[in-house]
C-alpha cells in the first residue's frame, strides 16, 4: 500500500512540477498555442499542433502493424508451435526488446529506408489522387511518419508478444480440452475458448506496447524527418512531441523556448494518460477487467 501511495505521490508531483515550469508559456500564449500549426521559436511563435499529429500518426501506425503480428506471434507460440520451437522462436523476440533504440534507428535509415522508398511511390503513384493520406510529398530518402512507424512497430513488437504471450497461457488446459471433447476444431478453440477470457490482458499489452510508442525518442528522430509541419501525408516528413524536445532541449537559449518544450512534454504526459484510461475503460465496457 506504501507503495502504491508512493507511486501515486510521484505521478502528481510530475505533473505539478511540469505544470510550473511551464506556467509561463500557458500564461504567455494559453492554451492557444497547443493548437498552433506554426513553430519559430526564434519569431516568438510556438505551435504545438504538428508535434501532437507526428506522434500519435507515428504510434497509430506503429499500433496498426505490431498488433496483428504480436498478437499472431503468441498464438503461434501458445498454440501452435511445436513444443521444441516454442523456446527459441520466444526468445528470438523478446531479443528485440533489449536492443538500443539508437540501433533501430541506424537500422532504418540504411535497411528500411531503400525498401520504403519504392513502396511508399507506388502507393503514392496509385492511390494518393483517391485517399490523401497517402498521397505526397514523399520525405527526402523516404523518411516519414510511415517510416518513423514501422520502426517503431518492430520496437514495440516484444511488448505486445510476450505480454500476450504469458497471457494466452494462463488460460486453463482444461478450456481447450473441454472445447477440444465438444467437437470444436483447432481455430475455433482459439477463436471461441481461447481469445474471449484472453482479451482485457491482450488490450492491457497493446497499451503498454503503445505508451513505448508515444515516448520513443531516439529512432522516430532519426527517421521522421525532422519538420515541424502539419501533413496530411503518412510519407510526409514530421516531428514528434518527444523527438523535438530531444533535439532543442539542450539548443534553446530563449526562456520561453524552453518553457515551450517544457510544456509539450506535460501535453505529451497527458496524452499518454488520457489513452491509458480511454483504453481501460474500453477494457470494462467489453466486458474485460483492468
Amino acid at each position: 500500500m506504501i507503495g502504491a501511495l508512493l507511486l501515486l505521490l510521484m505521478l502528481g508531483l510530475m505533473i505539478v512540477r511540469l505544470g510550473q515550469l511551464s506556467a509561463p508559456i500557458w500564461k504567455a500564449k494559453g492554451i492557444g498555442w497547443v493548437f498552433g500549426s506554426t513553430w519559430a521559436p526564434a519569431n516568438g511563435i510556438f505551435g504545438a499542433l504538428p508535434f501532437i499529429l507526428g506522434t500519435l500518426v507515428t504510434s497509430a501506425i506503429a499500433l496498426l502493424i505490431a498488433t496483428p503480428l504480436g498478437v499472431g506471434t503468441a498464438l503461434f507460440i501458445s498454440e501452435l508451435a511445436p513444443p521444441k520451437l516454442r523456446r527459441p522462436v520466444g526468445g528470438v523476440i523478446d531479443l528485440l526488446a533489449a536492443v538500443p533504440s539508437v540501433i533501430y534507428g541506424l537500422w532504418g535509415i540504411y535497411v528500411l529506408l531503400p525498401i520504403l522508398l519504392p513502396l511508399e511511390r507506388g502507393l503514392a503513384g496509385s492511390l494518393g489522387k483517391v485517399f490523401p493520406i497517402f498521397a505526397g510529398p514523399i520525405g527526402g530518402n523516404g523518411s516519414g511518419f510511415f517510416a518513423a512507424g514501422v520502426v517503431l512497430a518492430v520496437m514495440i513488437l516484444p511488448t505486445i508478444s510476450a505480454v500476450s504471450r504469458e497471457v494466452l497461457l494462463t488460460i486453463p488446459r482444461d478450456v481447450r480440452e473441454a472445447s477440444y471433447a465438444l467437437g470444436a476444431t483447432r481455430w475455433e478453440v482459439i477463436r471461441m475458448g481461447v481469445l474471449p477470457p484472453a482479451r482485457a490482458g491482450i488490450i492491457g499489452a497493446l497499451i503498454l506496447g503503445l505508451g513505448r510508442a508515444l515516448g520513443e525518442t531516439v529512432a522516430v528522430l532519426m527517421l521522421i524527418g525532422d519538420v515541424p509541419a502539419v501533413n496530411h501525408s503518412i510519407f510526409a516528413s514530421g516531428y514528434s512531441m518527444a523527438s523535438v524536445i530531444a533535439n532543442e532541449f539542450s539548443e534553446a537559449i530563449e526562456h520561453l523556448h524552453v518553457q515551450a518544450l517544457v510544456g509539450i512534454g506535460l501535453v505529451l504526459f497527458l496524452v499518454t494518460v488520457v489513452i491509458d484510461i480511454g483504453a481501460r475503460l474500453l477494457v470494462r465496457k467489453t466486458g474485460g477487467f483492468a
